[in-house]
């Protein structure tokens, strides 16, 4: 067997143990509905919450920095699409320092013939968060009505483009995090830090002062998982050059942070217990 035919199958077999694993989870989920469905509304209540802060502040002021209402909606709905399908597939990562190397639940990950991420991942996803990247498509279609934004034909395919990449820069970030717990015991608190450094990607870079847009940029580039792409897709083109770049950002993010990955599970030996 070719080593490309090789790829393929396996490739294959990680899909299959996907949607086995996604199966087995909404079996559970569904043998106790009433927390299946609190814990959607809960996360419907936290998005509430955010879009309701947003209306407050434009019954105030017509605008920020420029940027209207509408305008600024349209950026949270494009954010919480990627932050939606990291929230239902990647959001425990933050386990992976303690629950998994602390505690030694790698021991049993790495027993296993699979991917040791991909298996982090499957065992630790909330499916029903996915429900935030229907409501971040809901508010950019009213918010695009709103602004009279007329889509064109290379609206959609481009969306699906920035979305992958802006979840993408999600995967690498936390893959990364996660990672230090290799060398480090526990977190260090770097997770929620950075948790609640991501939501400054759903305003206008515009806003904030220069070294707070440098580290959203370059550094944790949360920017290109909110504003730089919802700013193309408002035809906004002075942030193109930006927006472009989402996919590549995102793609680099994830590599880098997956070699470091498989650097700390080379260096894992276990809790010793």
């Amino acid at each position: 067997m070719s080593k490309q035919s090789g790829f393929r199958q396996d490739a294959a077999n990680h899909i299959i143990i996907f949607f086995h694993y996604m199966a087995q989870y909404i079996k559970t989920k569904m043998a106790y509905r009433a927390d299946f469905f609190i814990y959607v509304f809960s996360d419907l209540l936290q998005q509430s919450v955010n879009l309701v802060f947003i209306l407050v502040i434009f019954t105030k002021v017509p605008a920020i920095k420029g940027w209207t209402r509408d305008q600024i909606l349209f950026i949270y709905g494009f954010f919480l699409i990627p932050f939606g399908l990291y929230s239902g597939f990647l959001n425990h990562l933050f386990d992976v320092p303690e629950k998994y190397v602390l505690e030694g639940e790698l021991d049993r990950v790495l027993l296993r013939p699979l991917n040791a991420w991909f298996q982090v991942v499957v065992e630790t996803m909330n499916p029903e968060l996915l429900i935030g990247t229907l409501t971040g498509i809901v508010i950019m279609v009213y918010s695009g009505n709103a602004m009279g934004l007329v889509p064109t034909w290379w609206d959609f395919p481009l969306t699906l483009v920035l979305v992958f990449g802006a979840t993408m820069i999600y995967a690498g970030v936390y893959t990364f995090l996660a990672s230090l717990g290799f060398w480090t015991e526990g977190n260090m608190g770097l997770m929620p830090m950075v948790y609640n450094l991501s939501n400054y990607g759903r305003y206008p870079m515009t806003i904030y002062r220069g070294p707070v847009r440098f580290i959203l940029t370059w550094v944790l580039p949360f920017a290109f998982a909110g504003f730089y792409p919802a700013a193309i897709l408002m035809h906004r083109y002075e942030y193109i050059g930006y927006a472009l770049l989402t996919p590549v950002i995102g793609i680099l993010s994830f590599v880098f942070a997956y070699r470091f990955w498989v650097a700390g599970i080379r260096r894992y030996r276990g809790t010793g217990s």
